[in-house]
């Protein structure tokens, strides 16, 4: 069984694997002052929880985009399971061609979303993953990684906006029932909402026509479910475990 981890700036995820099912998929939240004690006490409970057997995994893996923080869950994980663990970065063999500018760059959440979508959906394809920021990849029909969009996330542009002015309160992510609000609090959430689910029909309908070829779209993270449902684009998959079968894909390719 595999423990896998994706540190995200706002979230962890976190979940395990066998014969490439997904037993449990698991959120936390990401904190830069916690300990290695702290995130060992985290992954107890989630997999008390979810009736896992901690001396069932074999291995682990972990991705992330918290520099700070891959040292303190990878002693975690060790500390509380004692199984070695496997870093996504330099040095790991992902099968996935990166042909943006620097491929150095490229944050690891991104490569190994695209490791998942490469091998489980149809080629060309945009894979939207809505995490602190709201990140649309672009992989073309020969399945290599051609680059993407970066756009301020929901929970972003929430706080931006409650912290910018003296009365807009803070607000919950409940899907919208109509677009128009008729209350300060509906009008907070159908502006977040709404016009992150228009960003997304505009960038998908660019990035098409800029390619010349219709994609695959393929959307993950914390808010896709709420979000993708507003979209006018039809089709759009949600994959909330995209992250956990790229990560073990990734691990099978590397164990030894």
């Amino acid at each position: 069984m595999l423990l896998a981890v994706d540190i995200g700036n706002t979230n962890i995820v976190l979940g395990c694997i066998e014969n490439d099912g997904i037993l449990f998929r698991e959120r936390i939240s990401t904190d830069q002052t916690a300990t290695d004690l702290e995130y060992a006490a985290n992954l107890k409970i989630a997999m008390e929880m979810n009736g896992v057997d901690p001396k069932g995994i074999n291995g682990a893996i972990i991705s992330s985009v918290v520099p700070s923080l891959t040292n303190t869950v990878k002693m975690a994980i060790e500390k509380y399971i004692g199984a070695d663990v496997m870093t996504v970065g330099p040095g790991i063999k992902t099968g996935l061609s990166i042909l943006i500018d620097n491929p150095a760059q490229l944050g690891s959440d991104l490569a190994v979303d695209a490791v998942a979508g490469i091998n489980e959906y149809e080629a060309p394809m945009i894979i939207i993953d809505m995490g602190t920021a709201t990140t649309l990849s672009l992989i073309d029909g020969k399945k290599s990684y051609r680059g993407g969009v970066i756009m301020t996330g929901v929970g972003v542009s929430a706080e931006a906006l409650v912290s910018k002015t003296a009365q807009l309160p803070k607000v919950s992510f409940d899907r919208p029932k109509k677009i128009i609000g008729t209350n300060t609090v509906d009008c907070i959430r159908n502006g977040l909402l709404y016009s992150n689910a228009c960003a997304i029909d505009g960038m998908v309908e660019r990035i098409e026509e800029e390619l010349g070829q219709k994609c695959s779209v393929i959307a993950t993270g914390g808010l896709a479910s709420t979000v993708i449902p507003l979209c006018k684009r039809k089709g759009i998959v949600v994959d909330d475990d995209l992250l956990l079968k790229g990560l073990n894909i990734i691990y099978n390719k590397n164990k030894k």
